[in-house]
């Protein structure tokens, strides 16, 4: 039988781990009040059979909640609820990391509490609608275009943010710079078109997202964290731009010099949006020596081959690990996957299309919760 790397143990920064398989970020809208619950504890539990887990887009500040239910981690309720999280999954001896998304312009203001903004590097408005869960969908706002005291407000939140992470026991945290938001909106010329020093060359276009990368480390250590790129996605209203390649060889030039613990590079092309040239992923692994984690359509044999190329040290699967919370043993052992998934119930308030999904049972080859 072939030994596969994608299911032997390996390491990320200072992280032991398991096996290779991450469980990438997955909006799942379960936090009611944007605490998280006992439901979610459910779901991450149910799951560890990754070697890391990365958890949903959470946001660091009041004025990251854009969408309906995703939970936070800037205040003592939800620092205890995600704690709960972490010591169920560490049981299992998973490893875990939150994700840190701060949405900026891709919010509405229904989803929000009293007191927010929705805020970006300037104010342009994206194309495109938000599920709000009082009036249903609407369209997206003008966002205010943040001041320098927004920014270094911004970035301490970050900060503190990743500071209340490891209060929860968490292994780490991931910078959300992917899929059109703030960390993002600053580092695109289509949605940043600002003329200060975060606007305008490449240089200043990504300087928010080495301070906040470098503030995050001087508070938890650089060994602590990975950051999430999308370069060629069209989330979010995020077009291209023909500085992409540039842009993205300098940012992991610059993140391999801040010493990092890992770039999470996502293709969404499996789901329709357009492929990632492999000649910039190839560029961000050359200019990248640490970890890098791809994610975006793999199964068992593309992951491995991934692995054996050395384009990637590690493999994240998103949407099967849906249906299928036992997804690596399934792969392991050449089990069969499931196919009930349930889109409608992505987002859904409930157990619905969240905890409910069985694991595979080879005695009787049926699934059982």
């Amino acid at each position: 039988m072939k030994d596969f790397k994608l299911f032997n143990s390996t390491s990320i920064g200072q992280l032991e781990l398991k096996n290779a398989v991450v469980m990438a970020p997955m909006t799942r809208c379960r936090a009611i009040g944007n605490v998280p619950n006992d439901l979610m504890v459910r779901y991450y539990a149910q799951r560890t059979g990754a070697g890391l887990i990365v958890t949903e887009g959470t946001s660091p500040s009041i004025n990251g909640l854009g969408y309906a239910r995703i939970p936070g981690i800037f205040n003592a309720a939800q620092v205890a609820g995600w704690e709960k999280i972490t010591q169920a999954v560490h049981a299992d001896g998973t490893k875990i990391v939150v994700q840190l998304m701060h949405t900026g312009r891709i919010s509405h203001i229904d989803n929000m509490p009293e007191g927010a903004q929705i805020l970006s590097p300037s104010a342009v408005k994206p194309q495109g609608q938000m599920w709000t869960d009082s009036r249903q969908m609407q369209d997206f706002g003008i966002p205010k275009a943040m001041t320098q005291a927004d920014i270094e407000t911004a970035k301490n939140e970050y900060v503190i943010a990743a500071k209340n992470a490891m209060a929860a026991g968490f292994d780490g945290v991931e910078l959300h710079a992917a899929n059109g938001y703030l960390l993002e909106q600053f580092m695109s010329p289509m949605s940043n078109l600002r003329k200060d020093n975060y606007g305008g060359s490449i240089k200043n276009r990504c300087r928010f997202v080495f301070e906040v990368t470098e503030a995050v480390a001087k508070a938890i250590g650089e060994d602590k964290i990975g950051i999430r790129l999308s370069p060629y996605g069209i989330a979010s209203d995020m077009p291209h731009y023909p500085e992409i390649d540039a842009t993205y060889d300098y940012l992991s030039k610059q993140l391999n010099e801040q010493g990092i613990a890992y770039i999470h590079l996502v293709d969404h092309s499996a789901m329709g949006a357009p492929q990632v040239p492999l000649a910039i992923k190839e560029t961000i692994r050359n200019n990248f020596k640490k970890s890098i984690i791809l994610c975006g359509g793999f199964d068992k044999l593309t992951a491995e081959k991934a692995l054996e190329s050395g384009l990637a040290d590690l493999i994240a699967f998103g949407r099967p690990f849906i249906n299928n919370p036992d997804l690596v043993n399934r792969m392991k052992n050449d089990f069969p996957l499931s196919t009930a998934l349930n889109m409608d119930l992505f987002y859904s308030a409930d157990e619905k299309g969240y905890t409910d999904y069985p694991v595979y049972q080879p005695q009787t080859h049926e699934s059982v919760a």
